[in-house]
């Protein structure tokens, strides 16, 4: 039963702790946690929450003030709070959109980005590693001369273009599906983008073709593709999600089918051709020209601001234009100082991966993104590196447009040029311009943007951690009558099970800091093979979350073990989940608790690990956790 006064008494600290009940803009709570929606989240007085009883751990993420509270606890606390400040009946739905109307601008279209590039990422990662591959073997003469080996690389240099030939394709499917529509429609626009009926972007700049001129009512439109429009289809997929959602609310269902589809694509390929292509175009070409003119101009400082916000450009797909600036420069001058400054800016974000990979080195997804994407750069290759975590976590970004920055400024003090363009990092160190000691200063350039993008990525990290992190909370030691500590003895009470096939790894490892700092309690994290989750003892069934992505168990013995599937799955709204088991209901080791789709989890960019986590364990007893998981899966004990 809920002891009334003990939440109520609760509910008024929050309150008081928060800024009063003006500063609260909505309420909810997930399996474990409170979360409020603050007006201002610097009035939340975070030490003085974290002293509040039952709370747990404390702290602001994603524009929510997060108090953590563990399994059923945060039920009761939540009905009593949401009733003290009047927020019932707010959904976490409801609260993520609160959220989200608290970013700016700018960290609306970082998000987006984020959002759209995350399912793109593994063809993005297998691209940028195969280029690497084929770079280092297109420059040995035995794979010249040798037929096997010339078509083997060949093929390779074939599998590293795939996905850049059609990435406008990719981002405009992605976006549709990030802005709520059917993204088979963004991938029909994508393919107009790319039409072969239309003259190619790149040769268009450069002067080689002349495209196809048609009138629409007297306005003249240029029948150019989109190759590169990065920024172009992600304004296309915002139009074409919109379009699908007001088709299919307006139009009948009886022939919804047929014209809501029909009207959807048509109405974006005019729009493509008319409003949105040509803006983007002018959008993206601003920014290029602006950076051209600011090294022609600004000297050393137009150097650093080239190569610190040059792979800012590569996000919108326009710096594949540069090179038709690159061509004109060794025509007139026989030297290209563009290339050196746009390596230089790409090591910087190599840098700023190294950095985040040093401050996330317990992450086991950490370590698997941020090794492969590191690679890329080193052969010329940044998305990878942008878009799978310095864009992301935005703070790297920032640490690597430092560390190019400065790189550029020693490019303009050494005078270092190139003799061609196409290549940049290792494999563009072919085409250096040796006079004035270029090799040397091509390495040197390098270092110092890869150091510095490094040092600056760790140092914002740091100050990014320390403002939103949540402090570990000390586990209280368990003491007999005579404040002795009890020995324990070697009687095994319970031994708990994997939940699930795949790896397993401490829960030191999870991508959650909450789980990851042992907040709610010790266990075990599993990145599953599927989405089967079993139980791992005999037990009684506790909690099942509405969502379907949480379940609490509780031995005979008084062991409450959550099981927690993905990370931030409850902004699911149990889509892809489903429970086979029900409040009070005995389990066996090995009963199937929830299944759930994984592939759907990861494709909304969420983790689909899955959290064991001992919160409560009987005094007097010791939990052992099993860190090296044997044969039979046991991944932790009770001995009394």
């Amino acid at each position: 039963m809920i002891n009334r006064n003990e939440y109520l008494e609760i509910s008024k600290q929050i309150v008081a702790c928060i800024g009063g009940m003006e500063n609260i803009q909505g309420t909810a709570h997930c399996a474990t946690r409170l979360r409020i929606v603050l007006q201002d989240n610097s009035l939340a007085n975070i030490e003085k929450l974290e002293e509040i009883h039952k709370v747990k751990g404390a702290f602001i993420a994603g524009n929510q003030l997060q108090l953590i509270f563990g399994a059923g606890v945060v039920n009761d606390v939540y009905d009593i709070f949401a009733e003290y400040t009047h927020t019932q009946n707010m959904s976490l739905g409801d609260l993520k959109e609160q959220s989200n109307k608290k970013q700016n601008p700018v960290q609306a279209v970082i998000k987006s980005l984020s959002d759209v590039f995350i399912g793109i990422m593994p063809a993005l990662l297998a691209a940028a590693l195969l280029m690497g591959i084929t770079s280092v073997l297109g420059g040995m003469e035995v794979v010249k001369t040798h037929d096997t080996l010339y078509a083997i690389n060949r093929l390779v240099s074939l599998a590293a273009t795939g996905i850049f030939a059609i990435l406008p394709m990719a981002v405009c499917y992605s976006a549709v599906k990030r802005f709520g529509g059917n993204p088979v429609l963004g991938m029909v626009v994508g393919a107009i983008m790319l039409d072969s009926s239309l003259a190619n972007a790149y040769q268009a700049a450069q002067g080689a073709v002349d495209p196809e001129i048609i009138r629409l009512f007297g306005l003249k439109i240029e029948m150019v593709g989109f190759q590169g429009g990065i920024i172009i289809a992600l304004m296309m997929g915002w139009v074409v999600a919109k379009l699908d959602n007001f088709f299919n609310r307006k139009i009948p269902d009886v022939v919804k089918l047929l014209v809501a589809p029909m009207l959807t694509v048509f109405i974006s390929t005019v729009l493509l051709f008319t409003i949105v292509g040509p803006v983007g175009r002018i959008l993206s070409n601003g920014i290029t020209d602006g950076l051209v003119w600011s090294t022609n101009h600004l000297g050393a400082f137009g150097y650093a601001l080239f190569a610190g916000i040059q792979q800012i450009v590569v996000i919108t797909g326009l710096h594949h234009i540069i090179g038709a600036v690159e061509a004109q420069l060794i025509a007139a001058t026989g030297t290209n100082f563009l290339n050196p400054l746009m390596s230089v800016a790409l090591m910087g974000q190599g840098g700023a991966v190294l950095g985040y990979l040093a401050l996330n080195w317990k992450n086991v997804k950490a370590r698997e993104i941020c090794i492969p994407s590191f690679a890329s750069t080193l052969f010329g290759i940044s998305e990878p590196a942008i878009f799978g975590v310095n864009l992301r976590y935005r703070f790297p970004l920032i640490g690597g447009c430092i560390g190019g920055a400065a790189a550029g400024a020693y490019v303009y003090f050494s005078k270092l040029t190139a003799l061609g363009f196409g290549t940049t990092a290792l494999p563009g160190m072919a085409i250096a311009n040796p006079a004035n000691h270029g090799y040397i200063n091509y390495i040197v350039a390098h270092v110092i943007a890869l150091a510095i993008g490094f040092v600056a990525t760790a140092i914002i990290g740091k100050m990014w951690t320390t403002v939103n992190k949540a402090e570990t909370i000390e586990e209280e030691t368990n003491s007999t009558d005579d404040g002795k500590k009890a020995e324990a003895k070697d009687v095994v009470e319970s031994i708990f099970y994997a939940p699930a096939e795949g790896e397993v790894k401490p829960i030191s490892e999870s991508s959650d800091q909450t789980f990851s700092k042992k907040i709610l309690g010790d266990g075990v994290v599993v990145f599953p093979e599927n989405g089967f989750v079993m139980s791992p003892c005999n037990a009684k069934v506790k909690l099942v979350y509405p969502t379907g992505h949480a379940v609490g168990l509780e031995t005979e013995d008084g062991t409450v073990i959550l099981i927690h599937c993905g990370i931030d799955t409850v902004n699911m709204k149990g889509e892809g989940f489903e429970v086979f088991v029900k409040e009070g209901q005995q389990v066996a080791a090995g009963d199937i608790l929830v299944k759930f789709d994984k592939e759907l989890v990861e494709s909304k960019g969420y983790s689909s690990e899955i959290l064991v986590v001992f919160t409560e364990v009987p005094t007097g007893n010791v939990l052992k956790i099993n860190e090296q998981i044997p044969a039979d899966r046991v991944i932790a004990e009770i001995e009394k």
